[in-house]
């Protein structure tokens, strides 16, 4: 009854209990369409609902002075009973139809460029090795198509303005292909010609070179001149902003419907490379590649003949973004190539074992790996990545690694684990952690149990800073891991008794753990132990920022 007797309010009576026989159709019928969350619902109930209302009303009553006879209202309601059904039964078919739209544009449909239906190809395939990003930023430097791009966007310059129905006059498309080397072709009007030239200025759109800065007008960006970039990040950040420009090398026919189903070809071609180890012979991948535009498109074997050659724009296009080579009638990714194929299945949430190559895997790289792995991959990828290094000289870089970040306890106890597994030789790379405090616990412990004759005891403070390492990372498990390691330490007069020196260590997490204990903890003394801790180093961080 909630929602007729809230709109019979709203656009009827201001007066609940005024009830008029016109204000049933209006209230019902007009209004109750558009305002009830459960069509279904209100079609079985709402009528009975306000029959039993205003019947309630009449025999106690409360119906106001001024309201229609009791029948009347009744009868009226009879007469608008079905009127109000079918309106439901309308609101019902059209949500329907509406969440059949909405799971419609949900799925995506299948076509060329789908790496969904690769799925579980690509999770079987052996481990990706992804090279450096020196390499990579090396390679990427290189690319012509982004030079041609920056070309393309210095000639802009600043403030260009740009038309309607073409970005460029015929002059100004003339000057712009002699800028990127493509050659002018007789077709008339220019702008409809140089499709190649679209692509480019598309591709310095997606690199940033180019930027609207007005309503009508475009500039390059300021930066833009110095590529290729000094900065290995700042090349690759750039090569990623470029790289869903794949989609540029599909076929271009004067039909759209058949451009339309070559669309995706560039994707499916990258995909089936990267599944056959990153190699394919080029005759056999057009026939496959043909096959597959037929099978997903009635128009696909159309589109494929009229193409002509609908790989070679995708071929140039690739080669030009310095991700596949063509030679001796074979394609090649490139490192380069791999590395955006990774990425672009990463976007589309497709799963792939992709791990840096052993020999350009840096030890920060192999701790932060070997967490997420199970304990005999981690053992491989650690005993490879050994086999490429002097034990002591590992163990340097391991422990430097895990001072980078404070924060980090997982890294930390990885690296602690690796180290300790290299014996004695490690004792100068542990002798040096002692300098850094979140190393130090370890460090101590590790000489300790090595028998190092001069090293310092571990402190009851070092103890404690690895208990918080260790509470931290069971916090990121879990509530119940997190609980299971607070019950590890002992009864809760034990826990409660740590609780109230534990606050004292400057260890990074310390008081979101302990704020984590209070609401945690099933013993409410060590959870008001908790707090009262919390409160103390919070106190001590205040006292320390003034």
């Amino acid at each position: 009854m909630g929602p007729a007797a809230l709109w019979h309010r709203l656009i009827a009576r201001d007066d609940v209990h005024l009830w008029k026989r016109e204000d049933l159709r209006p209230v019902l019928v007009e209004r109750m369409p558009q305002a009830v969350e459960d069509p279904d619902a209100a079609a079985d109930g709402m009528i009975p609902a306000v029959r039993a209302y205003l019947t309630f009303l009449a025999d106690t009553g409360r119906l106001a002075e001024g309201s229609d006879d009791v029948g009347d209202l009744l009868d009226e309601l009879d007469a608008v009973e079905d009127d109000f059904v079918e309106a439901m039964e309308e609101v019902l078919g059209e949500r329907d139809w509406d969440e059949e739209e909405e799971d419609l544009d949900e799925e995506e449909v299948e076509g060329l460029g789908d790496f969904e239906p690769f799925a579980d190809e690509l999770a079987d395939l052996p481990t990706i090795r992804l090279r450096p990003d020196t390499e990579l930023a090396a390679a990427a430097r290189e690319v012509p198509l982004i030079a041609k791009a920056r070309d393309l966007a210095v000639w802009v310059g600043k403030s260009r303005r740009v038309g309607e129905d073409s970005l460029l006059t015929d002059d100004e498309i003339q000057q712009a292909l002699a800028v990127v080397g493509l050659p002018e072709p007789d077709e008339k009007p220019l702008a409809h010609a140089v499709p190649a030239l679209w692509n480019l200025w598309n591709l310095a759109v997606d690199l940033e070179f180019l930027t609207p800065d007005g309503e009508d007008t475009v500039s390059v960006d300021e930066d833009t001149a110095a590529w290729p970039f000094e900065n290995d990040d700042d090349v690759l950040d750039a090569w990623m902003l470029g790289l869903h420009s794949v989609d540029y090398g599909d076929p271009e026919l004067e039909d759209d419907d058949l451009t339309l189903a070559l669309s995706g070809l560039t994707r499916a071609l990258l995909v089936r490379l990267l599944i056959a180890g990153g190699e394919r012979p080029l005759d056999e991948l057009g026939e496959e590649l043909s096959e597959a535009a037929a099978e997903f498109d009635d128009l696909g074997t159309t589109a494929w003949e009229e193409a002509g050659d609908p790989l070679a724009p995708v071929l140039e296009w690739l080669s030009g973004f310095g991700m596949i080579t063509v030679s001796d009638d074979r394609v090649r990714l490139t490192a380069l190539g791999t590395e955006g194929v990774v990425h672009l299945l990463d976007d589309d949430d497709i799963e792939v074992d992709a791990r840096p190559a052993i020999d350009a895997m840096t030890a920060l790289d192999l701790l932060s790996l070997s967490a997420d792995l199970p304990e005999e991959e981690a053992d491989a990828e650690f005993a490879a990545w050994m086999r490429l290094r002097e034990p002591a000289t590992a163990a340097e870089e391991l422990l430097e690694a895990a001072a980078e970040d404070e924060a980090d306890a997982l890294i930390r106890v990885q690296a602690a684990s690796l180290v300790g597994s290299l014996g004695p030789v490690a004792v100068p790379a542990w002798r040096e952690a002692l300098n850094e405090p979140s190393l130090r616990p370890y460090a101590a412990t590790h000489l300790a149990q090595l028998g190092v004759e001069d090293a310092p005891e571990p402190s009851q403070s070092d103890t404690h800073w690895l208990i918080l390492d260790m509470w931290t990372i069971s916090a990121g498990l879990g509530r119940p891991e997190f609980v299971s390691s607070l019950h590890d330490i002992g009864p809760a007069p034990v826990l409660s008794s740590l609780l109230e020196v534990i606050w004292k260590v400057p260890h990074p997490h310390v008081e979101e753990l302990l704020e984590a204990i209070g609401d945690a903890h099933p013993d409410k003394q060590v959870a008001k132990a908790a707090k009262r801790a919390l409160f103390k180093a919070r106190s001590r961080t205040s006292s320390a920022g003034e």
